[in-house]
């Protein structure tokens, strides 16, 4: 069940600092901040579904969303792992557009409802938040080009090699030499980031370890070996 928590003000957020609101001025940041709902999530619980019309964006307070596609046969492409301060459709609200994939919570989340007026008067009153965000859509256009290069050109070897170093940057948690990664994906959800079938990452994460790249324990993933993964991930090429 999804929750309303007490509604933190924009100005007083930890997280703002990661956003895109990091910079907007007081009178902004409060317009957000009045019209803004404070939501608690569960694991598991979806955001929103692909082909539904967005009505507003969601601002990451804390919490794990994967963004996902389904495709005809079922099976999961995941596309990214947002974390706190990370913005959720807006391209799409930008768009005019119908949602071109959906958000499920994989971490419990608190994640803060702008809706889509308040957002679009924000956006058409503060250049530098347009241009920052123009060039966070920009940004991710760019990222979602050098994934199609990647899923063409890459291994499934080297494309989970880069997978493992993008998860331990991200939600890695040091420890003497090694970085465990402080998520836990099922490995079904992995395949779907790398883009792949669930027994070849079974297969692939039992070699890495057996090659002293990685341990495992129970569920999550400790990375031995980053300049090794980064070999393999052809990282430097």
């Amino acid at each position: 069940m999804s929750s309303h928590s007490h509604n933190t003000p924009c100005e007083l957020c930890a997280s703002r600092k990661h956003s895109l609101f990091s910079d907007l001025p007081e009178q902004h940041l409060c317009t957000i901040s009045d019209h803004k709902n404070l939501i608690s999530h569960r694991k598991g619980q979806i955001l929103y579904y692909e082909g539904t019309n967005p009505l507003g964006i969601f601002c990451i307070n804390s919490g794990v969303v994967k963004i996902y596609k389904t495709a005809s046969n079922g099976k999961e492409q995941i596309i990214h792992l947002a974390k706190k301060g990370d913005f959720l459709g807006y391209a799409a609200l930008l768009g005019e557009e119908n949602y071109t994939n959906s958000a499920m919570i994989i971490e419990d989340a608190k994640i803060c409802f702008v809706p889509k007026n308040a957002f679009l008067a924000t956006l058409t009153k503060n250049t530098e938040f347009f241009k920052k965000v123009t060039k966070a859509i920009s940004h991710e256009l760019g990222e979602m080009e050098a994934k199609l290069t990647d899923a063409t050109q890459k291994s499934i070897r080297e494309r989970l090699a880069f997978v493992l170093l993008q998860l331990a940057d991200s939600y890695g948690v040091e420890g003497g030499g090694s970085q465990k990664i402080d998520l836990i994906l099922s490995r079904e959800e992995i395949a779907g980031i790398v883009g792949t079938a669930t027994e070849s990452v079974i297969r692939l994460l039992s070699e890495f370890k057996k090659d002293k790249l990685i341990e495992l324990d129970g569920k999550k993933i400790i990375i031995l070996d980053k300049r090794g993964l980064a070999r393999l991930s052809d990282f430097y090429a």
